[in-house]
């Protein structure tokens, strides 16, 4: 009798199991007006993203129906959080407005307001997954960053078309080996930095870096690629390496900062000959010019 018992238990733990999985569907939907308590399916939507994740399936979508606001949320599967054509708010008063630290995870963040509202630390903050890709998203009103990467090696981080203004600390921040692209990306009136590279391999393209507290770029470690990007604004420098930093820069403008360029210790700060540098307090030099063919 106790072993029938046992393995009725079992069989009653793997219905279960089975039940929790099925329901999890590979699409789901929140909405302004929504319940979590419902299935957040098309017509019963959820009421927050935290609500709908637990919800979806790994490698499934959350879409936004109509315009809210859906908290803050930790993610911990692969999942893709869009909206188009919509208000879809992530509303952070003191705390990380989107938290990823899960090895291998995929995530896609599109179309989305992350507002740190003042209290809020880091708007996106990325410690671990194989990839991350922010798309036409705004991020503002932070106390530490908007966004915060620590994502290591053979991992990567894509940030196109989005606006990341108005944090108190900086708008992105790098401290991990991993490589990072970053094009059509607007980094402005941050409170220190518009973009601090510690380590790891950056790509900056078509992008507008303006009106940051102290510098553009600010690269103590790491490898920073620029093509075609804007400088300007800034109390200290549009662009500065120091460490053991190397930073490459063509097609760019740097004008109306305090300085222009400044490397300072061992680093390297290579113009590739076609930038314009010119109208700053002092413009700097670069430590070595290749020109292009």
């Amino acid at each position: 009798m106790r072993t029938l018992r046992i393995v009725t238990i079992g069989i009653g733990l793997l219905l279960v199991s089975a039940t929790l999985a099925s329901a999890q569907a590979t699409r789901t939907w929140v909405s302004g007006v929504g319940d979590d308590a419902n299935p957040c399916s098309r017509t019963a939507p959820c009421k927050t993203f935290a609500g709908a994740i637990s919800k979806t399936a790994a490698g499934g979508e959350i879409s936004v129906l109509d315009p809210g606001g859906f908290g803050a949320v930790t993610i911990t599967k692969s999942i893709a959080i869009v909206n188009q054509g919509s208000l879809g708010s992530v509303l952070a008063a003191g705390t990380n407005g989107i938290f990823i630290n899960t090895p291998g995870v995929h995530v896609v963040l599109r179309g989305l307001d992350i507002n740190g509202a003042g209290t809020g630390l880091d708007g996106i903050r990325f410690l671990q997954g194989a990839s991350l890709t922010v798309e036409d998203c705004r991020i503002y009103g932070f106390t530490s960053n908007g966004m915060e990467a620590t994502h290591g090696v053979g991992s990567t981080m894509f940030v196109r078309d989005s606006t990341i203004s108005g944090n108190l600390g900086g708008g992105i921040q790098t401290t991990g080996a991993g490589d990072t692209v970053l094009d059509n990306v607007r980094l402005q009136r941050n409170g220190v930095v518009g973009l601090r590279v510690t380590a790891g391999e950056i790509m900056v393209r078509n992008s507008v870096v303006a009106n940051n507290a102290d510098h553009g770029i600010n690269a103590t470690g790491g490898v920073v690629n620029v093509d075609n990007s804007l400088f300007s604004g800034h109390e200290l420098a549009g662009i500065r390496t120091g460490g053991t930093s190397i930073l490459r820069v063509g097609n760019s403008t740097i004008v109306a900062n305090t300085q222009g360029l400044q490397a300072q210790g061992g680093s390297a700060l290579v113009s590739l000959g076609n930038n314009a540098v010119a109208g700053n307090g002092t413009d700097g030099a670069p430590t070595s010019t290749i020109p292009r063919l």
